[in-house]
């Protein structure tokens, strides 16, 4: 094994949002009905059958979360107990079997122990991210859930989402796009529905946006997701985020409504029509990725209305207290009193 604390050659506080090769991914497979032994690999490849499942019939699941070195030095995962229960959830809806909380939770320090030199140094601002993901690998030509599945888990530094750092959008409205069905893959993390929105992804940032606003696909009456974020605003002084079964609840999103009802606003999960966006005061998009991304206009181009939040260009106060809240955790800046840091114990 490669030395633990080797130091890579990277320009950590210059690292862009993508992968870059660690040292070691984890994996545990489950055949005959029970999950093996957790294995160290150092191969970034998968050996798949061309008959598997998860290439034919969409038998794959996977998550996002982070790992941060904190102010003290000491390296924490945030709040990985909700990702392993999300990833049950997925497992469970896609009929996969659910690798359990605990073994997820141990593969996830195993990769972080296995990969130390690779989390970056505080000072940067960057963080380690982490992705666990679920394919079926049973060979099937009829349409029929694996027999046999392969948990993987690997990581790489990343820098900020947006490059430019924490600094207001535009989003925009197209009607003729649908992320997900109702009632259909849209509430559990699958591939599949990244995919469904590529094109609509694609045609925003053309035009010069940063995301698409997606509207509820039954009515295209209230606001669903950003993009591959969940969506909130600040009304007064409440906290609103759309409420519907076609969205992945994110655990960003949930904490910072915990941080929000903390300092003393209402929470509100409801449905959200694009009209409302006159009467906010600010608004964003949320999830592991970006953690929180300002929204300064939101266009919607089948009305041509432009719906301007931030009119000085600046991301809100609210917003920009909740982010650096969550922030100020995650790094160990501030004391963690909802207990949501998993400290690795190296």
């Amino acid at each position: 094994m490669k030395k633990r604390h080797e130091s890579p050659d990277i320009d950590w506080a210059h690292i862009p949002f993508g992968y870059i090769k660690t040292d070691y991914n984890v994996r545990c497979a489950y055949t005959n009905g029970e999950w093996g032994e957790i294995a160290v690999s150092d191969s970034e490849t998968v050996d798949l059958h061309i008959a598997a499942t998860s290439l034919h019939y969409g038998q794959e699941i996977f998550e996002g979360q982070k790992a941060f070195r904190g102010v003290d030095g000491k390296i924490r995962i945030f709040r990985p107990e909700e990702n392993a229960k999300r990833i049950i959830e997925s497992a469970k809806g896609l009929n996969m079997v659910p690798l359990p909380a605990e073994r997820f939770v141990e593969m996830m320090e195993m990769v972080v122990r296995l990969n130390e030199r690779f989390v970056p140094p505080y000072e940067s601002g960057s963080s380690f991210y982490l992705r666990p993901l679920e394919i079926g690998t049973t060979a099937r030509v009829g349409v029929r859930a694996a027999d046999d599945y392969l948990f993987i888990l690997f990581g790489t530094p990343v820098g900020p989402y947006f490059p430019d750092g924490f600094k207001p959008t535009k989003v925009v409205i197209y009607r003729e796009y649908d992320r997900a069905a109702p009632c259909g893959t849209g509430r559990w993390k699958v591939g599949g529905n990244y995919a469904g929105g590529l094109v609509a992804t694609m045609r925003a940032k053309r035009e010069g946006y940063s995301a698409v606003l997606f509207l509820d696909p039954k009515e295209k009456k209230y606001i669903d997701e950003c993009g591959a974020a969940n969506f909130f605003a600040i009304k007064g002084n409440k906290y609103i985020t759309p409420k519907s079964n076609c969205i992945l609840p994110s655990i960003t999103n949930m904490s910072m409504q915990q941080i929000a009802r903390d300092m003393g606003l209402e929470v509100e999960c409801r449905p959200i029509p694009p009209k409302e966006l006159r009467e906010v005061d600010e608004a964003a998009e949320c999830g592991t990725a970006a953690v929180a991304s300002p929204i300064s206009e939101v266009y919607d181009s089948d009305n041509d209305v432009h719906y301007v939040i931030a009119k000085d260009g600046k991301p809100g106060p609210v917003t920009t207290a909740i982010y650096e809240k969550l922030r100020a955790i995650q790094y160990g800046r501030e004391p963690d009193v909802y207990g949501w840091m998993h400290e690795v114990k190296l």
